[in-house]
């Protein structure tokens, strides 16, 4: 297919072409963690699986860092390679490599110097705290192959090229499935075993990542100037990555808050909601997948000068994000019982399997809210529109950590997951008020945002 089908194509395809790929790539990036909870849980113990649970939502914070800080930088990527401007794009590409190469290696060394004291804060009980703080320390050791693997991903998807990010984690994520199940259930390492096998098949995805990339960039004319960053080009990928770090991060961020509350409630409820927080983290993929293409679309259309195109993606992204919704909802309320035991085990506690099952029933009837709110905010990351965009994830951050930290302790772990798709609405009402505003400008002047100059 033409290297602009997100520009020439119709938007129901072109979105879809693009979507599928980088989809089925997150599905497989997400069975990373989950792979190792059901290892952990099922060969090792239920407090093994706690354990790993402990740490999840720190780890996510990262990941969604890594990823929220790519799709940024893409945005501005995309702009440049959808009006031809290869020397420039190039240029941007090495700025935001170096950028993201430096930060990797600060948080890494940040998250090994205080891994243990960071499981402290999150009051992580004592009968599973030193497998946990043994697995987030070799989880800091692979951070910069995570940010590595990241980065790259979305240059391949700015270019359009999700399908190459697609294969690196196909093969990654049956290594490391493989790896998990040699290092825990054969040389009986437990819970490190699973920290080591996730570490050294992502170093392995990053560095094949790494001589792709650099065969794709050859096929440009240019190259954007001598050295390895430029100040201009960071100003302004850090003007969208910034947020974009914010939006990915909400939800992660988020449950980190709230994660002492969990832990609070002792090794059996935190094993039973880590179980169900694994399943919505791979429901919630097809929704966060559409939220970066329409940002990949819209920054495209716009650096082409097609912004009428805007629209009409933006429609069709409703139509995709309902077909998911629906699909995941019937998954879950016909399925919820064997997901938990897949992680729990037969031997797992009753008190955790009700945790887990009580989480999945009632979050499966809301992924259509955080569909709607990711399309949106894909459209106005994708046009450079931040500063409501910003306010719309921080009121949703805000909600969720307020409720639940007030109100779990009193009436039950279940307002934890409550505050969950009320966060949602209030983010997705605030972006489209702010779409609709930028649509109702663009009558008068130049809708969503302009091309890179």
């Amino acid at each position: 297919m033409d290297k602009e089908y997100l520009i020439q194509e119709k938007p129901l395809k072109a979105l879809l072409v693009f979507a599928l790929p980088m989809i089925i790539g997150n599905l497989f990036q997400q069975f990373y963690t989950m792979v190792d909870s059901v290892v952990v849980g099922r060969f090792v113990s239920e407090q093994a699986l706690a354990a790993v649970g402990a740490s999840y939502s720190l780890t996510t914070v990262f990941i969604s860092i890594a990823i929220g800080g790519g799709v940024g930088a893409s945005v501005v990527v995309s702009q440049y390679f959808g009006a031809r401007a290869y020397g420039r794009m190039k240029r941007s590409v090495r700025t935001a490599m170096t950028a993201f190469v430096v930060l990797s290696l600060v948080l890494g060394g940040f998250g090994l110097l205080f891994s243990g004291q960071i499981m402290r804060w999150l009051n992580t009980p004592e009968a599973v705290f030193p497998q946990a703080a043994e697995y987030l320390r070799i989880y800091f050791l692979g951070l910069p192959f995570l940010f590595m693997y990241n980065i790259l991903s979305s240059m391949f998807n700015a270019l359009g090229k999700s399908k190459i990010p697609l294969y690196l984690l196909i093969f990654s994520s049956v290594f490391n499935m493989v790896l998990d199940v040699v290092l825990v259930r054969e040389l009986g390492m437990g819970v490190a075993g699973v920290a080591w096998a996730t570490l050294i098949a992502q170093g392995i995805s990053a560095a094949f990542s790494f001589l792709l990339f650099l065969r794709e960039m050859r096929r440009y004319e240019g190259d954007g100037g001598a050295g390895l960053f430029d100040q201009g080009e960071f100003t302004g990928m850090a003007r969208i990555a910034l947020p974009s770090i914010l939006q990915q991060s909400t939800v992660s961020i988020g449950m980190m808050l709230v994660q002492s509350v969990v832990n609070s409630f002792g090794a059996e409820m935190l094993a039973g909601f880590s179980a169900g927080m694994r399943v919505e983290s791979i429901c919630v993929v097809p929704m966060a997948a559409m939220g970066n293409v329409m940002s990949a679309y819209t920054a495209q259309n716009i650096g082409a000068g097609r912004e009428d195109r805007i629209r009409q993606g933006y429609r069709t992204g409703y139509g995709i994000v309902f077909s998911f919704a629906a699909l995941l909802c019937l998954w879950l309320e016909t399925s919820y019982g064997p997901l938990i035991r897949l992680f729990l085990g037969e031997e797992g506690s009753q008190l955790a399997f009700q945790t887990g099952t009580a989480y999945l029933r009632f979050i499966g009837w809301f992924f259509v809210l955080i569909g709607l709110k990711m399309i949106t905010d894909g459209v106005l990351r994708g046009a450079g529109d931040m500063t409501v965009f910003t306010i719309a994830n921080l009121v949703n951050l805000g909600i969720r950590v307020i409720i639940a930290v007030t109100c779990a302790p009193r009436w039950g772990i279940a307002f934890v997951w409550i505050a969950v798709p009320i966060g949602w609405l209030a983010n997705y009402v605030i972006s489209y008020g702010e779409y609709r505003n930028s649509s109702d400008r663009s009558a008068r002047s130049r809708p969503l945002g302009h091309p890179p100059r």
